[in-house]
């Protein structure tokens, strides 16, 4: 039986938890309540509980700093945290010390089943508790989930699997689907969140959620129903009875009513509800498919946490090819001399174009986007820059850039990404520029005791005696010479503070042939005669 924790410092919380469901069903028991994270952790280290459901804040440890120190008591300990408030920044560490899941107060049934099962199946196949009978079980219909999810694949632009006239017998045996005759329509909620890596997690916990909400208001409505989940959407094919529509139009407007009240814990996050059309034909799936994508992009005209109703695609105007067209101009002549300002500036006043221009629809918004950054990669490549760290990756982008809600955050995000990436390839040019300097410098160091001349040094690193000298200057912001004499020098000063060599064998120790001149330069670089050194310094 798996142990359960309720923490909370609410009781009638823990007490409706406890009352909520039928825990036997569930194999599961109630092994302690704990109204503070001190009493919670005590728990832990008497009882080993499987699972701990506790509330985000609590009197003495709070629940992040419960979760943490459990965490270090039980590996295999699973969480389940709850919270009333808007606590985003709890909500994200949670989530780095492997919480399940999330309720929101008041908790409801249908969200404590669905999680308690979750974990239930994931306890139960670490402990090799699942029968052969429930394996064989799993098994299938993990085929028949491939299978199902095989569809939303085959509705992807160019796919164009499903022959125009399809029935629905034709579907249901290629996909395993028990679709009748009716209405057919894809959906979508859109999560976006920003491009940051923190957010990672937080959005596979949110696809759970997102399944839930959709499977718990529109299942009861439609005859069948499949959600996919495409790293920041969930799409969600529907068949209904036509005289349901109603009926599902105000499940919709619930669906994102619920949605939006997972920015209680995740206030950052934002939700747009996409509706495709609803066809007369399972054949015509691809095209309703393509109407809710088309209202999910244009969430960055109309904005996010909204209803977006289905429409089809305009005919394009045009202009985003000319906005381009000019930008690859500027971006062409300013890559050519590494100009980081001038690139920021450009991409920057891109973005500015298409916040003024009325005529884009969101698709076509992110079409120059992801356009912008392929034209700064073709041309890194003409330049010869070798491509194909993280910071350019295009994927990577395309899928970062899809989280982003608006215009600016998109050409924000445009902006960072080559600017940083810029800055990575100044830097290695800067490397690559230095690493013969360094090797020069090296160089001298060993050899500073003969006649060392600039042809003799740049030659060894491959470089014409004037080019050399340029950047040798440029780099280390004295001339060979000078360089030379510094190292010469500074030698001269350790021999005559450590050995007792007279100032003529110093003097040919160092480098130098003519005495004379080699204490003139002495005086010169330290102000003072050698043998005045040797008196003050030995």
């Amino acid at each position: 039986m798996i142990k359960v924790i309720i923490a909370d410092d609410e009781d009638k919380v823990c007490q409706l938890i406890r009352n909520l469901v039928d825990w036997r069903e569930l194999d599961m028991e109630i092994a302690g309540i704990a109204h503070n994270g001190v009493e919670a952790l005590d728990m832990v280290r008497e009882l080993s509980p499987d699972l701990m459901i506790t509330d985000i804040r609590m009197p003495g440890y709070d629940g992040i700093e419960m979760i943490r120190r459990a965490r270090g008591l039980s590996e295999n300990l699973s969480f389940i945290i709850i919270s009333g408030y808007q606590h985003f920044e709890y909500a994200q560490d949670a989530i780095k010390y492997g919480v399940g899941d999330y309720l929101l107060k008041p908790i409801k049934k249908e969200d404590l089943m669905a999680s308690l099962n979750r974990i239930r199946q994931k306890h139960l196949r670490r402990s090799e508790r699942i029968s052969k009978e429930k394996m064989l079980y799993d098994q299938l219909k993990c085929g028949t989930e491939k299978l199902r999810q095989n569809l939303f694949a085959d509705l992807l632009p160019g796919k164009a699997v499903l022959p125009d006239g399809a029935g629905p017998d034709e579907v249901n045996r290629t996909y395993r689907y028990s679709f009748r005759p009716g209405l057919f329509q894809v959906c979508a909620v859109k999560i976006d969140c920003g491009w940051e890596n923190e957010y990672d997690s937080a959005i596979r916990i949110l696809e759970d959620k997102a399944v839930q909400i959709i499977s718990r208001t529109l299942k009861g409505i439609c005859f069948d129903l499949e959600t996919s989940f495409m790293d920041s959407t969930t799409w969600c094919v529907l068949n209904y009875a036509p005289e349901q529509k109603k009926d599902l139009r105000k499940s919709m407007k619930s669906l994102l009513d619920e949605l939006m009240l997972q920015k209680a814990a995740f206030e950052k996050f934002s939700f747009t509800l996409g509706i495709g059309e609803a066809e007369p034909e399972v054949g015509k799936l691809p095209r309703s498919f393509q109407s809710a994508k088309y209202a999910v992009e244009q969430r960055l005209v109309l904005g996010c946490d909204r209803l977006i109703e289905p429409a089809a695609p305009p005919v394009s105007a045009g202009c985003a090819d000319g906005l381009l067209s000019d930008f690859d101009k500027k971006l062409s002549l300013f890559l050519e001399i590494l100009d980081r300002d001038a690139v920021q500036a450009c991409i920057l006043q891109l973005g500015k174009k298409i916040e003024e221009e009325k005529e884009l629809s969101g698709g076509e918004i992110f079409y120059v986007a992801s356009q912008a950054f392929d034209l700064y990669l073709t041309h890194l490549r003409g330049l010869k820059i070798p491509v194909g760290s993280s910071g350019e990756r295009r994927d990577d982008f395309l899928t970062r850039a899809n989280r982003c809600g608006s215009v600016s955050q998109l050409f924000a995000y445009l902006c960072s990404r080559v600017t940083g990436s810029l800055d990575r390839i100044a830097e290695e040019k800067r490397q690559t520029d230095t690493r013969p300097i360094r090797q020069a410098k090296q160089y001298i160091r060993q050899n500073f005791r003969g006649a060392l001349t600039l042809e003799e040094v740049s030659g060894t690193v491959g470089f014409s005696p004037t080019y050399f000298s340029t950047l040798f200057k440029k780099e280390t912001g004295s001339n060979f010479v000078d360089y030379l004499s510094e190292v010469r020098m500074e030698e001269a000063k350790r021999l005559l503070r450590e050995t007792n060599l007279n100032v003529a064998a110093v003097c040919e120790q160092v480098g130098y042939s003519d005495q004379k001149h080699f204490t003139k330069s002495f005086r010169k670089f330290t102000g003072l005669k050698p043998n005045e050194y040797r008196k003050l310094y030995a």
